[in-house]
């Protein structure tokens, strides 16, 4: 499962009701019918986050769905076309630069001033220990999610007297489609052979699982975090520990 699926379900369990944006239609309702089928409430917003005018839309849709706007939960990123620098090609940089930077600030852009008039809200924005730490050959990615935190903290500062919290995770080496089954594809591994070889590079010994990023984005939005904002939490087993 991935960070984005768990995380919908578990604020869906604390009782949101959740719109869950995403490109791939059939993936969305399949979130849409785990919530509906445990009793929570979903809607669900087919549409690409990198489009023109789609953030100002999401924005728009959620608050017409939802009456009003208290969480948004920033869960985005690619990684496909990602090299070294001096391999990686221009329309693979803007690619992701747009959809993992841009699409996320644009996202932000159009809802919190949502938020500003009602006077609350929590943001919580999924970055990378790919920020902060070696990415292998992952430039473009490692850069937009170094921007996502840097993000983070303009954001909280400038919006902390409007009562909206802004915060960010930082996911090690989850155990997800994206991190996992995709990568293993992209270097001709078994999925096995490759989940052994991440827990091995963890200091606990083993991967986090995508309910691992959902408790922690539950947190970061709930009132037990109402003094926190400008943070990105990292939820990694201790892999940024080790850093220097």
């Amino acid at each position: 499962m991935g960070n984005g699926r768990a995380t919908a379900i578990r604020f869906a369990q604390e009782g949101a009701h959740v719109l869950v944006v995403d490109r791939d239609e059939e993936s969305a309702e399949a979130t849409r019918h785990t919530i509906d089928a445990a009793g929570g409430r979903a809607d669900v917003m087919v549409a690409d986050i990198s489009s023109i005018g789609v953030p100002a839309r999401i924005a728009t849709t959620a608050a017409t769905v939802l009456g009003r706007i208290d969480i948004l939960q920033n869960n985005v990123g690619i990684g496909a076309g990602d090299a070294t620098p001096t391999r990686l090609t221009e329309e693979a940089w803007d690619r992701i630069l747009d959809v993992n930077l841009k699409a996320m600030w644009l996202t932000c852009k159009h809802v919190i001033p949502v938020m500003r008039e009602q006077g609350a809200g929590a943001v919580v924005c999924v970055s990378s220990i790919a920020a902060v730490a070696a990415a292998g050959n992952l430039t473009a990615y490692k850069v937009s999610k170094a921007g996502v935190n840097a993000l983070v903290q303009s954001l909280a500062t400038t919006n902390a007297r409007h009562g909206i919290r802004v915060n960010g995770i930082m996911p090690g080496l989850i155990d997800t489609p994206m991190g996992v089954d995709a990568a293993a594809e992209a270097r001709g591994m078994s999925r096995e052979e490759l989940a052994a070889a991440r827990a091995k590079a963890v200091p606990l010994g083993h991967q986090g699982t995508a309910w691992d990023i959902a408790n922690a984005a539950l947190f970061l939005a709930s009132d037990e975090a109402g003094f926190i904002t400008g943070v990105t939490l990292s939820v990694d087993g201790g892999q940024t520990a080790m850093v220097g």
